[in-house]
């Protein structure tokens, strides 16, 4: 088990669009490990692989409930294929901005073509809060962060706060 450290704004890795894996050898099975491990540790759902300082385009997502039994999923070079036109709003978190909360509103289900771990090509449709999740970690490969939907006051207040006090910050609500 190796927890990584998650980077945070305003790391300008953040904004880089992640590479596609060409090959899921031993090196991406234990990043996906090592992913879900840190994800686990740091109390999140999502994480993509960028926030880890890694531009590739894997992410892991665990949306069970708490008194669930846990099931994480992972994500290899994930693509949206379609959106409904229908969206739903939810206060969104992101581990790379700490205590930060915004409320995003998005298609309300999509699917997804991805590859899985044992390099199958496979096709989900997801409602609900799996399909925010994977919205919101798809967006992080594309160099994308919840902050990007608000006003540029906004976004610079909440990179401002987070600079400030990475440790003993309050609950940012937008």
């Amino acid at each position: 088990m190796t927890i990584k450290d998650i980077i945070t704004v305003p790391d300008e890795t953040l904004k880089k669009i992640s590479e596609p894996i060409e090959k899921i050898g031993i090196n991406e099975k234990k990043l996906i490990k090592d992913l879900v491990d840190t994800m686990y540790d740091s109390n999140g759902i999502g994480l993509a692989a960028v926030q880890v300082g890694i531009l590739k385009r894997i992410l892991v997502i665990d949306v069970s409930a708490k008194d669930e039994k846990k099931n994480p999923m992972s994500f290899i070079n994930p693509v949206i294929k379609k959106f409904s036109n229908e969206t739903s709003i939810y206060e969104e978190g992101c581990l790379s901005i700490p205590e930060t909360f915004i409320e995003i509103e998005r298609p309300k289900t999509c699917e997804v073509e991805y590859i899985d771990i044992n390099g199958d090509q496979k096709i989900l449709k997801c409602d609900g809060l799996l399909s925010t999740c994977l919205q919101h970690e798809i967006n992080h490969l594309d160099g994308k962060l919840i902050i990007d939907y608000l006003s540029k006051l906004k976004r610079d207040l909440i990179i401002k706060k987070v600079l400030k006090s990475k440790k003993n910050l309050s609950r940012i609500i937008v």
